[in-house]
């Protein structure tokens, strides 16, 4: 099974940085990468992802990533965001819009890679998004930080937070998320990672950076063409 980083956030606007992205995850072996699309689909030029895809021979999908502050923000994106074939993940401290996001079939993913949103997280809402068949991520840069107070804060808060996902089984991904292109690793490695000092057993660590991806990626085709059955012919909903 294929290894995926879930997470990469890009400068869009720089070419030349992206490109340098691309090139180390090469020398590490990485083959799979998910780039998170950081603009509105409006500001989206229309052939941004192939000049992406142009820039390395890496197996490249796409998420979009939302922050709302509010509900009526939150509805307002969900109008914008939801006709594209990308992943779209939801990533907000308000718990309602948590709960909204957890039933609602055009989420795919719901965030808690920030050690802040991380805090919120209630068994309510992972048994609705196991409920609804939605993914929940969690992200290793939190306990990669140089700041040891932060460090050591974020593993507590994080082996918590996997203990918590191991007892109810959601579906889950894991992302390394790093901002920093030196901090990249292969997730062969976060895999270890997770399994050596926050406890998972490796096989769920692995899946959490293959097997789950793929069927996450495997939904949001199935989601985007869930109104065609062949080439050429799509239905069209009457009036």
């Amino acid at each position: 099974m294929p290894y995926y980083e879930p997470r990469l956030s890009l400068e869009l606007e720089n070419f030349s940085s992206m490109e340098k992205y691309f090139k180390l995850c090469e020398i590490l072996g990485m083959k799979n990468l998910i780039v998170e699309l950081n603009k509105s689909p409006k500001n989206l030029e229309p052939d941004l992802i192939d000049k992406i895809r142009m820039l390395t021979k890496l197996n490249l999908n796409f998420r979009f990533n939302l922050k709302p502050v509010n509900m009526n923000q939150f509805k307002k994106d969900l109008k914008i965001y939801n006709n594209f074939p990308f992943i779209l993940s939801i990533e907000t401290p308000v718990k309602d819009i948590q709960i909204q996001a957890a039933k609602d079939s055009r989420i795919d993913v719901l965030s808690y890679s920030n050690p802040d949103i991380m805090k919120t997280i209630s068994p309510g809402v992972i048994s609705l998004i196991k409920q609804s068949g939605s993914f929940i991520e969690f992200s290793v840069a939190p306990i990669m930080v140089n700041n040891r107070t932060y460090q050591s804060k974020n593993f507590r808060l994080l082996y918590r937070f996997i203990q918590l996902i191991m007892k109810i089984k959601p579906n889950y991904i894991i992302s390394g998320n790093f901002g920093n292109p030196y901090d990249l690793r292969h997730p062969r490695n976060l895999s270890s990672i997770c399994h050596t000092l926050l406890g998972m057993p490796l096989r769920k660590a692995k899946e959490g950076f293959s097997k789950n991806v793929e069927l996450l990626l495997n939904q949001v085709k199935i989601r985007s063409e869930k109104n065609h059955f062949q080439s050429g012919v799509r239905l069209i909903r009457g009036e």
